[in-house]
């Protein structure tokens, strides 16, 4: 993801700063266009510069204004394995310093896999293997493109990475990427996380995109736009979790999402900071 695709500062001053924006919206997501000379689009990640003479990405995208329809209020309608999310309450989260990445791992990963087994049916196993704070310094801001993490390839890549002994065996059951997200200063007033419902989104509105490291090429998918059905939790507060389906072996069960700037975000709201926690699921 680059720092074009960053979120910028947008809003209606008018509003007061702790105005939380609520109901369906209209407003611009990034959807792919294919590189000129379609060739395979590959992407420089964040903190992997490209080789000399080469762009970060070689593809495009452009803004195209979606509905996108707020889940408050009926988040029991939505499940992993038919839209691949789901909106959870929690009760009370672990004290954990989220600038802190052994913190993090010894503290909120158990968090998360608890949740997850508790909540994602035919659980057995969970491997927390990585994450991402986005923190209102813009070290590293909200992704605007329409984007998945993982395409097949890749997460069985993260299998055979993570669990090399293992891996054979565990790729002949179901296999699952599922993220976590939450805010760290909700609730979300600034650039909110949009989804597209898996149920709604055809194959061939999935491209694979190499995703280039200094060490190695993972692969992601970007979205051609269709007619995708998007949503959002407005509001999405410190205690509430948003499971985001990945990949699921068994099920096409994959969601695309992106960042998006609300119209009616006032300019001077707090800049939204959250983490996200990749996980495999087995089971």
């Amino acid at each position: 993801m680059t720092q074009n695709d960053a979120a910028p500062l947008t809003g209606t001053p008018a509003r007061d700063s702790l105005f939380i924006p609520r109901g369906s919206v209209t407003a611009e997501i990034k959807f792919y266009t294919p590189p000129s000379d379609n060739s395979k689009p590959f992407n420089y990640p964040y903190g992997t510069d490209p080789p000399e003479g080469q762009p970060r990405r070689n593809f495009g995208d452009v803004d195209i204004p979606v509905e996108i329809k707020d889940i408050r209020g009926r988040e029991h309608l939505f499940n992993l394995d038919d839209n691949a999310f789901k909106a959870l309450e929690i009760d009370s989260s672990t004290k954990t310093d989220f600038a802190s990445e052994d913190s993090i791992k010894r503290n909120y990963y158990p968090e998360v896999e608890q949740l997850l087994v508790k909540n994602v049916p035919g659980a057995k196993r969970v491997l927390p293997f990585d994450y991402t704070v986005r923190p209102s310094n813009g070290d590293r801001p909200p992704v605007l493109r329409a984007h998945i993490d993982q395409n097949r390839k890749a997460a069985s890549g993260r299998v055979h990475h993570f669990l090399p002994d293992e891996a054979e065996d565990l790729l002949k059951d179901r296999v699952r990427i599922i993220n976590v997200w939450r805010p760290l200063n909700g609730p979300v007033r600034s650039s909110p996380l949009a989804f597209a419902d898996s149920k709604t989104v055809g194959n061939d509105a999935l491209i694979d995109v190499e995703h280039r490291y200094a060490d190695r090429t993972g692969e992601t998918l970007s979205l051609a736009h269709r007619n995708e059905q998007w949503y959002y939790w407005s509001g999405i507060n410190n205690n509430e979790r948003l499971l985001l389906q990945i990949f699921d072996s068994e099920k096409e069960s994959r969601l695309p999402h992106s960042a998006f700037v609300d119209p009616r975000t006032p300019v001077n709201a707090p800049e939204r900071e959250s983490i996200e926690v990749r996980s495999l699921v087995f089971g």
